[in-house]
């Protein structure tokens, strides 16, 4: 077990931005970093990075977090995995407490698949460099193919002998579970290898683990076995979601701002060794969503190298346009004739190769046009078709200027009127927006009823919304089937039904922003002369009330946070982002991040500068008092609600005397009333 205050040590040093930069691209927008998200599909990004917080928060989907929590969510780690990629990365020595063997079959229990997909890496590599037949067979093939061995362990490549069981054997005779090969499928039903006789790719996901497998025959002369044979989909290979190459090629697509896209392993390695390292392939499939969202992380441009066979192409062509939905810069290199990427390079020298690509590559709509048109010759028929399939592809480019500006050239090019061009796309876009708009509402009503029910289990405090801002509203309950509200649920400002049923009034809101200022503020100083906290401060007002609050989950965290207050412990906003209550985590999160942020242009272009309160980030003094005010006034309002429903009570009795107490009572409270109302600075309506 990793000690506490090596967790702690970690904690301290990890930086959001270094972590998020190693897997999503990254642009400075204010004091926040922007991308796009890589926890689900978007175009427009609203994945927002905060350095001064330390967190990150996506706008879109919800998921957030601090350094741990995003590579526990995106590399699918636990908890002690993401402290020690953490503690490697930032060269950390972790302490280690003794580990018993319960928590050794626990963690091999949550790697084992990783270990087993490792093991059959290193046992390929072994057969390639240590057996007589992989040294013959494997290694010759790989250096006649110009790869040097340190390119060779670096990719993972290795052989597996003809035996029908070589890799079954020897991992059983490891220790290793055979249910585990067969779920990975490097054993079969019968219990025999599932590759045999072939070299090998290893395949890794992006943080660099072995998730599968592709094996190439070196056979000729038997038509019947298949060139390449990959990995079967397994809980954690999804090939959809998987470019070959992109581990290594991350950082230097991420510094060049561009993409190189290949078909095949061997053409990803070769441009590797040959310091063209911003290379992935899809592996002989077509382009998915998943895949190009993986690019987009680091780049939105994008070069696909193709060889001279007019006909692969014309295929391959027909799946670009999703790359254009997702508002990516295509460019497309064709070739020589007879050469492919591995071959040209070998062929030409690197230095050659790269000043091809880049003085042949084409824009995609204008290298399809030309191509199409090639074929259509004058058969006006074929040219209506091109025309058609050329407008289809322009209408999926989310930008309108890009549309405009293809849409030109390419009238130019097909000697059509451009008026009549633009008008197809327009039509064209208008069907397409359509079409998304019914996607998006049947999903948006899908995730509503999912909402829905997590809500009424779960009782959750935060609205789905992205609100952390307490100058905003909390979101209004999802919308019905038909864009009305659920049956039984009032709007006020509140994320669950049972939260919006108290029937004198809900204090919520108000609960809320007192949480937003402790999680945030709580440790910052309030009274510098009396050495009192922010939390001192808060707290200490709200202690006689605070088995009253409406929202229990809030009501745990202030009783969690005197508590901690008490035992002299160090309360924190970190504290409550690295808590080990997921619930705690989350709120943290919600009051933390909000999509809005002050300019800095104000004060540094405009000079013109705050003059009422201070920078956001520094006038939590005040945020205190003025939270504290409104969850007083509130919890006025209440006692003055309850106060008058008795005092009817009692004159429908015909209790005079305690009417008169009620009506007492309601004049002291008034006067409280008012007194709060001046020193916010709000009127009273009498």
């Amino acid at each position: 077990m990793i000690a506490q205050k090596s967790v702690q040590e970690v904690l301290d040093t990890a930086k959001i931005e270094d972590v998020v930069e190693e897997f999503v691209h990254l642009k400075r927008r204010g004091v926040n970093m922007l991308g796009v998200c890589p926890f689900h599909n978007e175009k427009t990004p609203s994945f927002t990075v905060s350095p001064a917080k330390n967190i990150f928060k996506c706008f879109g989907c919800g998921k957030g977090g601090g350094p741990v929590q995003f590579l526990m969510e995106h590399e699918t780690l636990s908890f002690p995995e993401a402290i020690r990629y953490l503690a490697k990365k930032y060269n950390i020595e972790l302490e280690e407490t003794v580990t018993t063997q319960e928590n050794i079959e626990e963690r091999q229990m949550q790697d084992s698949l990783y270990l087993v997909n490792q093991y059959a890496h290193d046992f390929f590599q072994d057969q390639l460099f240590n057996t007589d037949l992989g040294k013959s067979v494997g290694l010759s093939y790989f250096k006649k193919r110009g790869f040097r061995e340190e390119t060779i362990k670096k990719f993972g490549l290795g052989f597996v002998s003809p035996k029908r069981d070589s890799l079954t054997l020897s991992a059983v005779n490891k220790g290793y579970n055979i249910e585990l090969l067969r779920k990975l499928s490097l054993t079969n039903q019968y219990d025999t290898d599932f590759f045999r006789d072939r070299v090998m790719f290893s395949i890794r996901n992006i943080s660099g683990k072995i998730i599968g497998f592709a094996g190439r025959t070196l056979q000729t002369d038997n038509k019947k076995i298949p060139k390449y044979v990959n990995s079967p989909e397994t809980e954690i290979y999804h090939k959809s979601k998987v470019l070959y190459g992109a581990h290594f090629a991350r950082k230097s697509m991420r510094q060049l701002d561009e993409c190189i896209l290949v078909e095949g392993y061997t053409d990803v390695i070769a441009l590797h060794q040959a310091g063209i390292e911003n290379t992935v392939a899809s592996s002989g499939t077509s382009l998915t969503v998943g895949q190009i969202n993986l690019i987009k992380r680091y780049t939105p441009n994008i070069k696909i190298l193709y060889d001279g066979d007019a006909a692969g192409i014309k295929a391959a062509l027909r799946g670009l346009d999703l790359v254009l939905e997702q508002d990516m810069n295509v460019k497309v290199v064709l070739l020589p004739d007879g050469e492919d990427p591995d071959s040209y390079l070998q062929s030409v020298g690197s230095t050659a190769f790269r000043e091809y690509i880049d003085t042949e590559a084409k824009d995609f709509i204008l290298f399809k046009t030309n191509l199409l048109l090639q074929d259509a010759a004058n058969d006006p028929i074929k040219k209506v078709n091109v025309t058609q399939e050329i407008v289809n592809s322009i209408a999926r480019i989310p930008d309108a200027i890009k549309r405009n500006v293809f849409t030109k050239q390419c009238a130019q090019i097909t000697d059509i009127e451009e008026s009549l061009l633009i008008e197809s796309v327009n039509k064209q876009v208008i069907l397409l927006a359509r079409k998304q708009r019914e996607h998006q509402r049947r999903e948006e009503r899908r995730l509503q009823r999912q909402n829905r029910i997590s809500n009424h289990q779960n009782h959750a405090p935060g609205p789905k919304a992205p609100s952390g801002d307490a100058n905003f509203p909390d979101a209004p309950p999802p919308m019905g089937e038909e864009g009305d509200f659920p049956p039984d649920e009032q709007y006020s400002g509140l994320s669950t039904p049972q939260q919006a049923s108290s029937p004198t009034g809900n204090m919520v809101f108000q609960e809320r922003d007192i949480i937003r200022i402790l999680i945030n503020y709580g440790s910052q100083e309030f009274d510098k002369e009396n050495n009192i906290t922010v939390a001192e401060y808060i707290l200490g007002n709200i202690e006689d009330v605070m088995e009253d609050f409406d929202n229990k989950e809030y009501e745990n965290i202030a009783k969690h946070y005197a508590e901690q207050l008490l035992a002299n412990q160090s309360v924190n906003f970190q504290y409550f982002i690295n808590h080990s209550n997921d619930l705690f985590r989350q709120i943290a999160l919600d009051l933390s991040a909000s999509p809005y942020e002050y300019s800095p242009n104000w004060d540094k272009m405009h000079d013109i500068h705050l003059q009422t309160q201070k920078m956001p980030e520094f006038n939590f003094s005040s945020d205190s008092k003025n939270g504290l005010l409104r969850f007083k006034i509130k919890k006025i309002e209440r006692m003055m609600a309850q106060n008058i429903k008795k005092g009817k009570a009692a004159e429908k009795e015909g209790d005079y005397e305690k009417l008169m107490t009620h009506l007492k009572i309601e004049q002291k409270l008034k006067a409280i009333q008012i007194d709060i109302s001046k020193q916010l600075g709000t009127v009273v309506l009498r």
